[in-house]
């Protein structure tokens, strides 16, 4: 009597939820000998969306910064003036010279007044150029669209070189499962998956594609409630595109545990 075949089981994984973009350290600049300036504001919260290039956060060193630069405006206005004044003066000893009113020495003393009165102008404009580029080293920007992940530092404090916070370009969002390495021959590229939230982080389930499968054999990071689980066990990390509905179900869950289970 022939034995019908066993039907093919589903696989089951543990997994997180992750963004499929990349994810950003922001760190403070560096400021006086190898220091970070002091954080006076936070702008954001955690799970806060951000467009890219907005200001995130404000340093201490601003204030200085901004008084310095009224003086550079003040003095480039005051020199800007003299400037005009010296010259119509100029021109003035050059006509003068050429009817032979004025002797040629005194015209190249007023020119090199006026040359010197130049250079001081420039001199200015540099000033301001460097208290300008230093300005916008008093505020943290966001260099991509996204999500604050993780607040690393908070107001009053001096980051550290963990940065400030984490960034996430979290549009499209993934899940990477660890699949045991007994059940990776079950696992193929296109498979469909079910992923339901270990904790109740969302209701119902979602559901994804498997996109890839690692070539590499890791230890297992995501570890089960159940103390008995075999933490040394040997796995290889899948990654599963989550279905464009579901994935803006969770933009906001970057790190949630799941669990999947792979279509057999």
């Amino acid at each position: 009597m022939a034995v019908a075949p066993k039907p093919a089981e589903a696989v089951a994984a543990l997994g997180r939820l992750e963004p499929a973009g990349e994810i950003r350290v922001l760190a403070a600049p560096i400021a006086g000998v190898g220091g970070s300036p002091r954080i006076t504001r936070l702008l954001v919260n955690e799970g806060d969306r951000v467009e890219r290039g907005q200001v995130l956060a404000l340093f201490d060193t601003r204030p200085t910064l901004e008084a310095e630069k009224l003086l550079i405006d003040t003095r480039l206005a005051n020199l800007a003036r003299r400037l005009r004044v010296e010259e119509r003066e100029l021109n003035r000893y050059r006509q003068l010279t050429r009817v032979g009113a004025l002797s040629a020495d005194e015209l190249d003393r007023r020119e090199q007044q006026y040359l010197q009165l130049l250079g001081e102008w420039q001199v200015a404009r540099a000033d301001l150029e460097r208290v300008r580029a230093d300005l916008d080293n008093t505020v943290l920007r966001a260099p991509i669209t996204g999500t604050v992940l993780r607040l690393i530092a908070h107001a009053g404090e001096r980051p550290t070189d963990k940065g400030i916070l984490e960034l996430g370009a979290n549009d499209r969002m993934e899940a990477l499962l660890e699949v045991y390495e007994s059940d990776i021959d079950r696992v193929r590229p296109g498979q469909g998956v079910r992923l339901t939230s270990e904790n109740g982080g969302f209701a119902g389930g979602l559901r994804g594609t498997v996109l890839r499968i690692s070539p590499q054999i890791r230890q297992r990071e995501v570890l089960s409630t159940d103390p008995s689980g075999d933490v040394d066990a040997r796995i290889v990390e899948v990654r599963v595109a989550l279905d464009p509905e579901d994935a803006r179900r969770v933009r906001a869950l970057t790190g949630l545990k799941v669990i999947a289970r792979l279509d057999p």
